[in-house]
């Protein structure tokens, strides 16, 4: 009996015990769930007027570049300049050896003597011919008066009959001889004209030959620079020729293709008498835009802007990315790209530190106060005061709970 006893005691001791533990246990907390909130960095806006600017990217053209060519055929005597050399207005360039060129200057120069020559004996010529005609027309008078003579006597039998026909003659000959001369006097209007054509011609050919003569020796026509230099001295060359080019370092240009979505706003602005300068992203270079080419492509015009200032370390042929400033616009804001969803939305912090979306304005790019690359927007939600949230999330929606993360955060 008493082994039967003690194991249900020791069972009714154990329940005892469990539900003393049960009824002193500590009472658990509540516990209550939490919304996340994310951190973000934010941007407090103060709208106001910004310059957007525009990046491109354009190549320095010479348009006052001059191709030098032979104006004569012959051989290079001198070329003391190099490719690449900056010269002085004025300054020799190449030049054709002298001994190619005064044979022809020379020959020119005969030519013209001579038609001259040949118009004064023309002259003298004519005025002979005047006075001879006199001459001949008194010598067929006599004839004719010798040949009625002879034949009233021959009528009074006083005569022979050949010596009328004799007289005849005679006067036919003086007659002929009176025709020709008169005929070389009619003619001489139009051989003068002639001989005067051809002068006229020969002195033309002359003027092209002493032209030429001076083009032999080139020199520099403004301060510039050498480029492209063709032949050495010794080179036989023929007329036409390159030999070389220079262009001034004053007149460079840059040529950069412009979207056409912003041709109207700079045409306008150019219209207005505003001056829009772009600069060069690495460098001190400066351009001011002129005017746009007179054709275009489907992706826009091209953009001409004329180099500000000394040209620098800039060639003909450089590529160069500037950025364009465009016409300033009010009511605007500088942003990070960062702040930016996809092409229109932004997210604002609200008063409850909650996300909202609201849709803007994309006007373009401008530089930051560090000369980074910024987004210049504008949007009726931008108001003074407003917090902008820069940190790009990628669940970002309406309602979403943000901290304002702390510097160095």
């Amino acid at each position: 009996m008493r082994k039967r006893v003690v194991p249900v005691l020791i069972l009714a001791l154990g329940v005892a015990g469990f539900a003393a533990l049960v009824a002193t246990r500590p009472e658990s907390p509540v516990v209550s769930p939490t919304e996340r909130s994310w951190r973000v960095e934010v941007q407090t806006l103060s709208p106001g007027t910004h310059q957007p600017v525009l990046p491109l990217y354009g190549q320095v053209v010479a348009p006052s570049q001059v191709a030098v060519t032979a104006a004569l055929a012959g051989r290079i005597a001198t070329r003391p300049v190099a490719d690449g050399q900056a010269v002085q207005a004025g300054e020799l360039l190449v030049a054709l050896d002298p001994a190619d060129v005064d044979p022809v200057l020379a020959q020119a120069r005969a030519t013209v003597a001579d038609l001259e020559a040949q118009v004064r004996s023309e002259t003298v010529r004519f005025a002979n011919d005047q006075q001879a005609l006199k001459s001949e027309q008194a010598m067929r008078d006599n004839a004719r008066r010798q040949r009625e003579r002879l034949e009233s006597l021959v009528k009074r039998q006083l005569a022979s009959r050949e010596s009328v026909e004799a007289s005849v003659d005679a006067e036919a000959r003086a007659g002929l001889a009176v025709t020709t001369r008169q005929r070389a006097i009619d003619e001489h209007p139009a051989r003068l004209a002639s001989l005067n054509a051809r002068l006229e011609e020969a002195r033309a050919t002359l003027a092209a030959a002493e032209r030429d003569a001076q083009r032999a020796r080139f020199t520099a026509p403004f301060d510039g620079r050498v480029t492209d230099v063709k032949v050495a001295v010794g080179d036989q060359v023929s007329r036409g020729t390159p030999l070389l080019s220079v262009y001034p370092t004053a007149g460079l240009e840059l040529r950069a293709r412009v979207p056409d979505v912003f041709r109207a706003e700079l045409q306008a602005a150019l219209d207005q008498g505003n001056t829009l300068e772009a600069r060069a992203r690495e460098g001190d270079a400066r351009f001011r835009l002129d005017r746009f080419a007179g054709s275009s492509d489907p992706s826009g015009p091209e953009g001409i802007f004329t180099l500000m200032g000394d040209a620098g370390a800039l060639r003909p042929g450089t590529f160069v990315p500037v950025t364009l400033a465009r016409p300033a616009r009010e009511n605007t804001v500088v942003i990070p790209f960062s702040a930016l969803y996809g092409a229109d939305t932004v997210y604002l912090m609200d008063q409850d530190d909650r996300m909202r979306r609201v849709q803007v304005q994309r006007i373009g790019e401008a530089v930051g106060a560090g000369g980074e690359r910024q987004l210049l927007v504008a949007g009726d939600a931008l108001t003074p005061g407003v917090r902008l949230i820069t940190t790009h999330l990628p669940n970002a929606m309406t309602g979403l709970k943000v901290t304002v993360a702390e510097a160095g955060q």
